[in-house]
């Protein structure tokens, strides 16, 4: 297989919806008073994952371009701080911002200089394909959980 054909596969694997409802999908009629309540049992809110993959994704993009980048501390780095409800102004920025950095992955992926089985060299044997597996990998687990905590919120669609 050629890296163009696997770069126009990463793309939509990127992009989402192809097996699950994508991260516009999981989030379209979210009532905005249930964007930061955890439900019984649960360690997180719908914010907490949302920020959590915005920034987990941010990181690996800039991770995958930019040799002077500098990973938050984990684990609290990649997470906002317990308890805390967004204002519609964060929520709107961190959506924007995800969706921006979401389409720099894609773009980067599908890019023709970019050799995607080539080492990224300011790391320690990682490539382009690999962070384009673990990043969709991470935001699928974690778009299953907030459709979860929706359903247990009571405020998933019925289907």
């Amino acid at each position: 297989m050629n890296d163009k054909i696997l770069s126009k596969h990463l793309v939509k694997l990127l992009a989402g919806g192809e097996a699950h409802a994508d991260w516009k999908q999981a989030l379209v009629g979210l009532s905005p008073k249930l964007r930061g309540v955890r439900p019984a049992g649960a360690p997180h809110s719908i914010w907490d994952l949302v920020e959590h993959m915005r920034i987990a994704q941010w990181d690996i993009l800039e991770f995958s371009r930019n040799a002077k980048h500098v990973s938050p501390d984990w684990p609290s780095g990649y997470w906002p701080a317990n308890g805390k409800v967004p204002s519609d102004r964060e929520w709107k920025s961190s959506l924007r911002k995800f969706a921006a950095d979401a389409a720099a992955m894609q773009k980067l992926v599908a890019s023709p200089k970019t050799d995607l089985g080539a080492k990224i060299p300011h790391g320690t044997g990682q490539t382009i394909l690999r962070e384009a597996l673990v990043l969709a990998d991470h935001n699928s687990h974690h778009l299953g959980q907030i459709i979860l905590i929706r359903r247990l919120l009571g405020d998933w669609p019925k289907s």
